[in-house]
């Protein structure tokens, strides 16, 4: 059989969906994401399709309940039910999806893979493995770029400022991965993995902003002023940050900086190294039970400081877990401060160096010898009963 493939525009169009099972979950989404006004006929649903902004039709399938569609997607698991709606949808000339019997059917769910303004939809002639291997295929060119992703004219403008996340190259999302395929300039921080940078084109003028801590590092307002003049050339620039941009990255200031110059921005958050590094280290940062509440702090100036904006004494009598970013050198008058204002000295106490790479290592120890344990920066410290009630429990 030869399908004429074929894109739906569905927004603000009636779609039925016959079934309100886990094919139905699958399918809803989608045609959500498309816009799609989204009836479900079905005398039950799944949790997740009950929260979903659909209109619930709480009874079986009716006939009638065709009118006015565009599109009908069938997902029971009773034959006569879903052969019934074939038949309606047939009388009707309206285009029927069937979970069950695609030779039944008057339209194929194709599988989908999407990179940034690319779909890539599949048919396989009936083979739906085939299609999905084939998906997949397509995907993981269009992710290292051996595919050109989007035409010349749907090239990103301006500055995106992507947040790496916290070491791992695999812990990027995917539209950070994307933009970065795509940049004409890359302006990393040393946090930002080297690894991304390996599959860059050879033409990609790479920039090294440094951030090295307590040593050299290219000032912000440099950065800043590279950002604008190489986007104000017509250059696509992917401001490549540790972690997330927002989080003690100054992303903001950047943004900002292009704003003022007429410089469009696009922001991608990372997975922030305060959540995710003590998680891969075996801490979570609450537990039910333990505590309801954590706190990030930059540690980047001891509490004495004329500048710093922390209030100590309130972190001191807290509860929760506490955890600092850019902490180490000053690790022993923070500790300090806390155990002055009421946290206990023997408080469970973690510092992960190099969270998430091959090069990590985790030192434990309590609040009081937190700062004797030896490790060096980069690294994030975690205070709290939770540094240790995974060890505890498991």
């Amino acid at each position: 059989m030869t399908v004429y493939p074929l894109g739906l525009i569905l927004t603000g169009r009636n779609v039925l969906v016959v079934g309100g099972g886990h094919v139905a979950q699958r399918r809803v989404p989608a045609l959500l994401e498309a816009g799609a006004v989204v009836t479900v006929v079905s005398p039950s649903l799944t949790p997740a399709l009950e929260a979903l902004p659909v209109t619930w039709v709480k009874r079986g399938f009716e006939p009638s309940d065709l009118d006015g569609q565009w599109f009908v997607h069938v997902a029971t698991q009773r034959p006569e039910v879903n052969a019934a709606v074939s038949a309606a949808a047939e009388e009707r000339r309206v285009f029927c999806v069937r979970a069950d019997d695609r030779t039944q059917a008057t339209a194929w769910t194709p599988a989908v893979t999407r990179h940034g303004p690319v779909t890539v939809a599949v048919l396989s002639g009936g083979d739906p493995r085939r299609s999905m291997a084939l998906r997949d295929a397509i995907h993981a060119g269009l992710e290292s770029d051996t595919l050109e992703p989007a035409a010349h004219g749907d090239k990103p403008r301006g500055v995106a400022l992507v947040g790496a996340g916290p070491g791992d190259p695999e812990l990027i999302t995917v539209k950070g991965r994307r933009l970065l395929a795509q940049a004409d300039v890359v302006v990393a921080d040393r946090l930002a993995s080297g690894l991304f940078l390996e599959g860059l084109r050879p033409e990609v003028e790479l920039i090294d902003a440094a951030k090295v801590p307590y040593g050299r590092q290219l000032k912000q307002e440099a950065i800043n002023e590279i950002l604008v003049d190489r986007a104000l050339e017509g250059k696509f620039v992917v401001r490549l940050k540790g972690g997330d941009p927002y989080i003690f990255g100054r992303g903001g200031e950047e943004l900002i900086a292009c704003a003022e110059a007429g410089v469009p921005v696009t922001v991608v958050p990372g997975v922030t190294s305060a959540i995710s590094v003590p998680a891969l280290a075996g801490i979570p940062v609450t537990h039910r039970g333990v505590t309801h509440e954590f706190t990030v702090v930059s540690g980047h100036i001891p509490p004495a400081h004329p500048d710093s904006l922390i209030d100590w004494a309130a972190l001191g009598r807290m509860r929760g877990t506490l955890v600092l970013l850019m902490a180490v050198e000053n690790l022993a008058a923070i500790a300090a401060e806390l155990i002055s204002h009421g946290r206990d000295p023997q408080t469970p106490t973690a510092v992960i160096q190099e969270g998430t790479t091959v090069r990590e290592q985790v030192f434990r120890g309590t609040l009081a010898t937190a700062a004797t344990l030896g490790a060096q920066p980069p690294a994030i410290v975690v205070i709290g009963e939770v540094v240790n009630i995974l060890n505890q429990d498991h």
